[in-house]
């Protein structure tokens, strides 16, 4: 995953310039169809037949964050259309998109159909 410019700049403010940032308590997980500018956090997420973004947790080991547990999301009550990237935001809804990246295989959710997400298989690493 990578980081959108925003949490770039709270972090870069935070441990260079000594500007608080106060992590946010609890992440949300976003399922999206498109994304036109990730960094600027222009994407375009799923909205309607029960979609809802779906809390996630981390545990970091060494320079990797990764999921500690399974993300499920609500079963679709119509279609979604074909997932293509997935984000994680500071907010259950609008709030600021922090990091963001593209499935290794897109995913079309139709009606009856639950999207997953293993745990472990969301990787945020720092080099």
């Amino acid at each position: 995953m990578s980081f959108t410019n925003f949490l770039e700049t709270e972090i870069l403010d935070h441990v260079f310039a000594g500007a608080a940032y106060t992590a946010p308590s609890t992440k949300y997980l976003a399922l999206f169809t498109a994304i036109a500018d990730g960094e600027a956090g222009s994407v375009t997420e799923l909205s309607g037949n029960a979609y809802a973004r779906q809390t996630v947790a981390f545990t970091t080991s060494g320079n990797t964050t990764s999921n500690n547990a399974a993300v499920e999301f609500p079963t679709a009550t119509g279609n979604w259309g074909t997932v293509t990237h997935v984000g994680v935001y500071d907010a259950s809804s609008s709030g600021n998109l922090m990091a963001y990246a593209t499935l290794s295989a897109s995913k079309t959710i139709e009606t009856g159909d639950v999207f997953r997400v293993p745990s472990g298989d969301l990787d945020i690493t720092l080099n």
